[in-house]
């Protein structure tokens, strides 16, 4: 035999909306927790059907002392769906008018454009223009290392790299320092460690000679 389906969340709801347009009356959660499995809810999805009924405004719910009570009459669904009527006839008429407004502009749009010799003449030399700003652009290009606000850019990052090589090159003797009294005993070792690494008798701070902006351009 084939297994039973089960109901859908619509099934559910509209299972759960009958106990109220049945009754009549208010309910407390277990209560419809309990009512909720003889219209083939189980009970442990009874709290989210409620919940989803209430977020459509299709059941009420108020908290009356320490209980919170749920109830829904056949009127308020009627009434809520004359709500989403109203709403989708009001935006209806407002998109019809939006269309009507647009249909105007686009007809405003296009007077003055209709084809003729002088309209394909200004077409044609905008068309020129437009080639001739590319090649400009293009030749441009080529000049943008003789650019001084580009020199400007490339002189200020020069002289950031410049103070962290030598920050990073005062780091390294601090180093030297700390570890010839830490390990007085192994400063072979160290000095054999630190020619291996590229720190030899002539590492020394970097000096940033001045570059006249002249020569950067040639």
């Amino acid at each position: 035999m084939s297994k039973k389906r089960g109901l859908s969340l619509e099934e559910k709801r509209e299972k759960m909306l009958q106990i109220f347009y049945e009754s009549q009356d208010f309910f407390l959660l277990k209560e419809l927790e309990k009512l909720g499995p003889r219209k083939g809810v189980i009970s442990q999805s009874v709290k989210d059907v409620i919940q989803s009924l209430v977020d459509d405004d299709l059941v009420s719910k108020e908290k009356i002392g320490t209980s919170v009570y749920f109830w829904s009459l056949p009127s308020s669904a009627g009434n809520q769906l004359r709500n989403v009527y109203h709403k989708l006839e009001s935006d209806l008429q407002s998109s019809k008018k939006r269309l009507v407004e647009l249909v105007d502009q686009c007809d405003a749009l296009k007077r003055g454009r209709e084809e003729s010799d002088e309209r394909e003449k200004a077409l044609a030399e905008l068309k020129s223009i437009e080639q001739n700003y590319h090649v400009l652009k293009d030749q441009m290009g080529q000049y943008v290392d003789n650019d001084p606000a580009a020199f400007d850019a490339m002189k200020e990052a020069i002289e950031i790299a410049h103070a962290a090589a030598n920050r990073w090159t005062d780091n390294i003797f601090t180093l030297r320092q700390w570890c010839s009294n830490k390990f007085p005993e192994a400063k072979e070792q160290l000095e054999n460690m630190y020619k291996e690494v590229g720190i030899t008798d002539d590492f020394d701070y970097l000096e940033l000679s001045a570059v006249p902006l002249s020569a950067a351009a040639d």
